[in-house]
Order: structure tokens, then sequence, then C-alpha cells
């Protein structure tokens, strides 16, 4: 039997770099088969089922509060089990067209937490599937950056425990000692869970989303899904280029991909940490059928390597460069921001309100073929090494545009400050600037605040801001005191 499938791809490197390090794969060992898989027939969705009654949701971690309620949506845990195989490169070409063999299977069984409108006519058709991240402790990243825009548009959103050490346990890399997963947290709710390894969780982030194309999946409580949609964030946007390039032209699972926070390269097949290497140049294939999205954000594409794997827009991929923007910020920290220990102010950019911009965006394109803006990438003023152009204020030139560089008030930076730790880097910076150059830029609130709107607006109308953010931004400017 022919075990090579079609075009897909391995890495040659995955990035080790805190909060977007690849993990080695948790929990005890499994018998793997050793025969080739069948290449019609031979891969199952998963099956959906409710948790045992006992014990309660472990919640994923998060600064921010859900803001469940207020939308109207509610929120229910469910246990997904199938059969997931393991896979391994064969060729793997920069251009992302990469070739797999596949290997070993093992059962499993995870978990998935599913919000959705309480009102069934609110539902909008769009099921956003978010890879959970595993990188200090379980999160859900995109979750919080992405609402409320994900609410108020009426998607159902399912986050996934795909990676091991979500359900078995283990040392995470921003944890303090091993933690227990669910399984150790709460072993009357989740002791029957079982992760294989992170080997098997393309073939398990596959298999979920075939399930929820399902007609009326069970976990949608009689929703009709239109689209599912992929998501992640920081580590699992490494592995969601893996995905793209590998198991999505095998079944097309899912109708989307968002890519959130990558670097140059992308997670091993191998579901074992490897050594750093920022000089990866893994692209996104470019004979994907559904659209792919990337948000990139300063430290993405410097300090994580992303500039030499930069690739030029085309109708099925879309990139937005955010300027003002690190790999994570304040608003991620939320009340925590202060906690971090970092020396220098961590970064307070556009993050947040422009990957939300970035959701409506990419679900019209999903939805009916809308194009997304298609913003210039940034100003590099040297491509060997890459470094980016920056302005008279120390803002970074290029990319999408925003109030909070174009009327800046500070220097916000993706770059690491100098003697930061390699956690505080990844935060970056915000520098106010001095009351003299505010006072010479803008010479009153008033006018600052005047300026802002029109650049605001400017953003709204180019699909970079949602216009619900708009009274909240304004608000935000007219409590800046600018000196007369």
């Amino acid at each position: 039997m022919d075990q090579w499938i079609r075009d897909t791809r391995a890495p040659v490197w995955a990035v080790l770099l805190l909060l977007v390090g690849i993990m080695a794969a948790c929990g005890g060992t499994t018998t793997s088969s050793s025969a080739p898989a069948q290449l019609t027939g031979w891969r199952a969705p998963a099956q959906f089922s409710p948790p045992p009654s006992t014990g309660k949701v472990i919640e994923p971690v998060s600064a921010n509060p859900n803001g469940l309620v207020s939308h109207g949506y509610v929120e229910q845990e469910y246990f997904a089990s199938g059969t997931a195989y393991s896979f391994a490169g064969r060729t793997t070409p920069a251009n992302g067209r990469w070739t797999v063999s596949v290997g070993g299977s093992a059962p499993y069984a995870t978990r998935v937490i599913v919000r959705r409108p309480s009102d069934s006519a609110r539902f909008d058709g769009n099921v956003i599937v978010e890879w959970m991240n595993v990188s200090a402790g379980e999160s859900a990243p995109d979750w919080d950056y992405l609402n409320p825009a994900l609410m108020d548009t009426g998607a159902a959103y399912v986050g996934v425990s795909t990676q091991a050490l979500a359900v078995n346990g283990g040392k995470s890399l921003l944890g303090a000692g091993s933690q227990g997963g669910l399984r150790g947290g709460d072993p009357s709710r989740y002791g029957g869970l079982h992760h294989p390894g992170d080997r098997y969780s393309l073939d398990m982030f596959a298999q979920i989303g075939q399930a929820l194309r399902a007609p009326a999946p069970l976990i949608l409580d009689g929703l009709h899904p239109s689209h599912v949609v992929a998501i992640g964030e920081s580590q699992s946007a490494f592995y969601l280029t893996s995905y793209a390039n590998a198991l999505q032209p095998l079944d097309d699972a899912y109708q989307g991909i968002f890519i959130h926070s990558r670097g140059g390269g992308s997670a091993s097949f191998s579901g074992h940490s490897v050594k750093a290497a920022i000089n990866g140049n893994v692209r996104v294939r470019t004979d994907l059928t559904v659209p792919v999205f990337m948000f990139e954000t300063q430290t993405d594409l410097i300090q994580l390597g992303y500039a030499a794997a930069q690739q030029p827009n085309t109708p099925k991929i879309r990139t937005w460069e955010v300027a003002g923007t690190s790999h994570a910020d304040a608003y991620e920290l939320g009340v925590g921001a202060g906690f971090l220990g970092c020396t220098t102010p961590v970064n307070s950019g556009p993050q947040h309100e422009v990957a939300q911009a970035g959701l409506v965006a990419f679900l019209h394109w999903v939805d009916n073929g809308t194009q997304p803006p298609s913003p210039a990438p940034f100003t590099q003023s040297s491509t060997h090494p890459p470094e980016l152009a920056l302005d008279t204020h120390g803002n970074v030139v290029g990319g999408v545009r925003t109030p909070a560089v174009d009327v800046p008030v500070a220097t916000l930076s993706g770059a690491p400050p100098q003697g930061s730790s390699v956690l505080c880097g990844l935060f970056g910076s915000t520098i106010p600037l001095s009351p003299q150059t505010l006072a010479a830029l803008y010479g009153s609130t008033a006018s600052y605040v005047t300026a802002y709107t029109a650049d605001l607006d400017r953003a709204i109308a180019g699909g970079y801001i949602v216009p619900a953010d708009r009274a909240p931004l304004l608000a935000q400017a007219a409590a800046t005191s600018i000196p007369s």
C-alpha cells in the first residue's frame, strides 16, 4: 500500500521561545499500530459525548472576563474521542507543499469547551475552533483577543484541548513546576480522558473539525453550522502552520484558517521540543482551497523570525502586519500587567482591536468570498538581518495603521527592552512621549482628540477597527492629557 499522501510537509525546525515554544509530548507511552493506513475510509470524525456529572469545568486560564452572560452566550463542555494517526515528513520544501507518510495510530479522549448563543436565532452559522495554548497551562488567547467581536457576530466557539499537557499534565514552559492537567485537576470528571502525545494532535484537531461539519453536531445543541474554521495563537499558530501544510489538503476539515502570531517556522510532527531556530522560512502552501488569514506583530516578524517566511498575498492568503504590537501585551495580561516583573511598561498597542477587525474580515471572506483589506507590510530598514524602519517617534513604518501609531502619545515597540528577560522581551514596551513632544505635536487635548478621531474613522473605514470600538477608543483619547 502506498503510504505517501498528496503534497504535505513536515517542518525542519520548531521555535522554542517561551510563549511560542513547541512542547514535548506529555503523558505516558502509547502502543502505536504499525500497519499502513488505507487511503480511503481510514480516518473517522471524532465522536462527542457529555462529561461525567461530577466536578465542574476547569476553565482555560484567562486574565479577562469572558462576558458570556452579558452577550447572551452559554457554555457547555463535551469530550471528543477517536483514533488518531501520527504523520512524518517525506519532502519539506519551504513553499509549504509538503508530502507526508502516515505513521502509527492511537486512541484518544480529550475535552472541548463550547460557547454559543443561547438564542439559536442569533447563530450566524460560523463555528470557530481554537487550538488552545499550553505554554503556561491551558489558555484560550484567541477567545480573549477576538472578543467581544466574536460574540457580536453570533458565531459559535469551540476550544479544543488539543495538546497532551492540557490533558495529562506535565511541566509547561512558563509554569512553575509540574502541572496536573485536566486529569490531575479533577480525576472524578476528567479521569477518563487520555492523550497519546502531541504527535497525534494534528489529526485529533482535524477529526474534531470533521465532526463539527455534520449537519447538526451534538455539541452545538441543534445548531446547523455553515462554516467551521480553525484559529490559534502563538504556540498554537506554529501547529496550525504545520496543519495547513500537512493535513488540511487531505480532507479540508476546516473551511478557513486564522493563524495568529506565528514565527518563521512551524511545529514538529514528532511532538517533541527541539532547539530554537530563528531563521526558519516555512510558508503556507498556496494551493489550499480555503482562506488563510495570518496576523503578525512586530515581535513575530523580527524576534520570532517571520520575516524569513513572508509571502505575497494571494486570493486565498492574506497577511496583516500590525504596527505598534508585540507578541504578547498588556491586554492579554489584563489586571495582571503590573505583576509580570518587567522593568519597562509592556506593550499596550492595538493588537486586540485590530485582531477583532481581522476576525470579522476573515469571516466575511469565508462566508461570501469578500476579500479582506490587503495592507502593506512593515517597511524594513534592513533585510540582512531584518530590521524594521522606525519613524521619528520610534514607531514602525508600514503595516496596518491605527491612531496608536499615527497619532501617537507613546512609542509602542515589539522589540525586547534592553536588559529584559526573554519573557518580558515578548511583551515589548510602551514608552510615553515626553510632555514637550506632546505639546509640540498637538498643542492641546482638544487638538489631539480631533486628530485622533479623524485617524480612527479612517481606520474604521479601512476595515482595521470595528465600529463598536469607536466610542471606547475615543473615550480613552479624551482622557489623555496633552500639555498646552
